[in-house]
């Protein structure tokens, strides 16, 4: 009884900051109506923050602790909120770019500031104290602290929202915004208040719970998904729900570490808990209609045969073209752009042709990856079908919870499957299933082996790149059929309106699945085909963190276009790589990358995307063949000239840019209207230019008319 009372009070200081933290969620969530992602990573970096000035710089405990919770939290959540402010004319997808962005940067932003390879810890407040015993159980005057300010925020909270004019404002704004600028109250300084609560709570529950923790930029942001879980138990609206969420995720995280049995299977159970209490809280709790339903949808263009078959061709030609001019080590590293590609266009048809959002992308790809490894150890060619279709079982197993869920509860959902797969399912060993032995990443890494087809073994990178290219391509054109057949149509009619859809007699049950497990599918041969290029991968390398700059750049490229795999492949695989590759200093920078341009993405820099944009401004120069044909002729004269060692690969790279500015510009100077002349006023005739009888009679018409 006595480890029992212990172990309650562990968990309700631990459930203590949870309520803190989650609270201020809650408030940030209803009054603007943003789910802020990047809550957790808020918190993350004021504890280091608060580390900086007290151990770093040996400032005073209060001094430090109040210039981040009096100064730095309110100034970056006014920060916030000036960021956030335009995503309301967003979609649903594109609303959480920004907080994931956010949350991606701030954890980049940690790593870049304070080396992760440096351990780092800060005190518990009060450590100088004995503690004190309350029956059997022993409580630190730290534990102390979080229940005393856990109550004192929970009451604070209480009356800000029903005793305060300020409070009522917020109330008001969760339900009609410009129902309550009629009234006289201004909105826009609500939304403010509430992103300053939220970081300030956050902050707190930061600072609070970093001494009881290791000091790691990406295990303090995902604490935030306790938090989210204790929220889901409030419906994102309850604040006392909230807490009482907050009691059960501290308390039963408490008892499973204190009596879940000691095996080489349950570790990353313990590590997992938090996101499986809220994959459970997202199924078992109702949830009401969420913010911003009326949603701007972005457009999805209908690609032509032609033009697909096309780029298709272009994929496979930069295939060949990379694989005779790059060395084998080159070749590991930018051969990566199909493999990506692949995964990256398992977005298109679930986020941007069905409007089901989903985190767990890469994890489906590390599920490939695993099946090609095992299944296929001596090059056996349908180990990579086995990966797509495992995957795909996958992904309509992931399907399952959305059908009842949507939007951000959608992605909290999808979020929680990554972390629970990387976090526990990819660290287990060796284990029989029904008398079948499943291996997974064997707690290290797998070594993945190229396929042998037609009698010829693909064993070398060269071989692999062209390999990776082909399937990217025949991707893209399995994904435009896809958008042009019934199947297409009907995914966009269940992203416009799920209710809709329903009702003129689609399945639900049905499309999710089947959309689901085609992207997973999808994701999977990525994932196998990434294994391969690199020959050995663990299973760090499909962790969440990492989907979600994937998934970033994705956005950014445009969700509804085919041509985003390429551009997600190239940009994740290509420009980073090669700024890392020249200028080793950039690696920070370049990690912050998919951060900012999820933040630049979201303030409108770009509505549809890049591809998107990029199409529309080469359409001239793609629709002349004359222009296409010479810049074929260009970059295949360099690639000659190339594997006759007359240029090298820099003369080559910047020959093919050069050539397809000009074709650009060279296609717009063909296809520009000519200028039109300008008009010349009335009383301008016969001075500016020749008298004409036609003159006299247009003007003779129009005074009989006006009078």
């Amino acid at each position: 009884m006595d480890q029992f009372i212990t172990f309650g009070i562990v968990g309700l200081s631990t459930a203590a900051i949870y309520a803190i933290i989650s609270s201020g969620l809650v408030v940030t969530y209803t009054t603007t109506g943003v789910f802020n992602f990047a809550h957790g990573a808020t918190g993350m970096m004021a504890a280091f923050g608060y580390w900086q000035l007290s151990v770093g710089w040996g400032w005073p405990v209060w001094l430090a602790a109040a210039t981040v919770l009096l100064v730095l939290a309110p100034a970056f959540g006014l920060l916030v909120e000036q960021m956030m402010r335009p995503v309301q004319r967003l979609g649903e997808a594109e609303k959480l770019v920004m907080t994931i962005a956010l949350l991606s940067g701030l954890i980049a932003v940690a790593r870049w500031v304070w080396d992760p390879n440096t351990s780092r810890s800060l005190p518990t407040f009060f450590a100088e104290k004995d503690p004190f015993h309350l029956g059997a159980a022993t409580i630190s005057w730290h534990q102390a602290l979080t229940m005393v300010v856990a109550i004192a925020v929970a009451l604070g909270l209480r009356i800000l929202m029903f005793n305060t004019r300020t409070g009522a404002e917020m109330r008001a704004t969760v339900d009609d915004r410009a129902l309550v600028g009629l009234t006289g109250a201004d909105p826009v300084r609500a939304n403010r208040v509430a992103w300053v609560l939220g970081t300030t709570l956050a902050a707190l529950g930061g600072i609070l719970i970093a001494p009881m923790v290791a000091l790691d930029a990406t295990q303090l942001s995902l604490l935030i998904v306790s938090a989210y879980a204790a929220a889901i138990f409030g419906r994102l609206k309850s604040l006392p729900m909230t807490f009482v969420g907050a009691i059960a995720v501290g308390c039963l995280e408490a008892y499973l570490a204190g009596y879940l049995p000691q095996n080489e299977y349950l570790p990353g159970l313990r590590l997992a808990a938090p996101a499986i209490l809220l994959l459970l809280a997202l199924l078992l709790f109702p949830h009401g209609r969420l913010r911003g339903r009326d949603r701007n949808l972005s457009r999805v263009p209908l690609p032509t045969l032609r033009g697909t078959a096309a780029f298709a061709g272009v994929i496979v030609a930069a295939g060949v073209v990379l694989a005779t001019v790059l060395g084998e080590g080159d070749l590991i590293t930018y051969g990566q752009i199909f493999a990506f590609g692949v995964i990256a266009l398992s977005f298109v048809p679930l986020v941007g042709y069905a409007g089901q959002i989903s985190l767990c992308q890469l994890s489906m790809a590390g599920i490939g990856a695993i099946v090609c490894a095992h299944l296929g150890a001596d090059g056996q060619w349908w180990a990579v079908l086995a990966a797509m279709v495992t995957a795909g079982v996958a992904g309509a197993v992931v399907a399952i919870p959305a059908l009842r869920l949507s939007g951000v509860y959608l992605a909290l959902g999808t979020a929680a499957i990554a972390v629970v797969l990387d976090r526990w399912i990819f660290s287990l060993p060796s284990f029989d299933l029904f008398g079948i032995e499943i291996a997974l990443f064997e707690q290290g890494s797998v070594e993945l082996v190229g396929p042998r087809l037609f009698g010829f073994e693909l064993d070398t990178s060269a071989e692999l790149t062209v390999f990776s290219a082909v399937c990217l391509a025949l991707v893209t054109l399995a994904v435009a059929a896809l958008r042009r057949g019934r199947l297409g149509r009907r995914l966009i009619a269940l992203r416009d309106s799920e209710a809709a859809y329903a009702t003129l007699g689609g399945s639900l049950l049905l499309t999710k699945l089947l959309v689901f497990a085609i992207a997973a599918g999808i994701a999977g041969l990525g994932g196998a085909l990434y294994g391969m290029q690199l020959q050995s991968v663990a299973a760090d390398q499909f962790n969440f963190i990492a989907g979600l700059s994937l998934f970033l750049i994705a956005v950014v490229g445009g969700l509804g276009v085919v041509g985003n795999g390429l551009f997600t492949g190239a940009m994740i695989a290509g420009p980073f790589n090669a700024i890392v590759a020249l200028w080793p200093a950039m690696q920070n920078l370049v990690q912050v990358a998919p951060a900012a341009a999820g933040l630049a993405y979201g303030s409108g820099a770009v509505d549809d995307g890049v591809v998107p944009t990029l199409r529309e401004r080469w359409e001239l120069a793609l629709r002349d063949r004359l222009v296409m044909s010479v810049l074929a002729g260009w970059i295949v004269l360099l690639w000659l000239l190339r594997l006759g060692d007359v240029i090298n690969g820099y003369v080559l790279f910047v020959g093919a840019v050069a050539g397809i500015l000009a074709a650009r510009a060279w296609g717009e100077a063909r296809h520009r209207p000519p200028p039109a002349e300008a008009e010349i006023p009335v009383e301008w005739w016969g001075v500016k230019r020749p008298w004409t009888a036609e003159d006299e009679e247009v003007l003779n018409h129009a005074v009989t008319t006006r009078s």
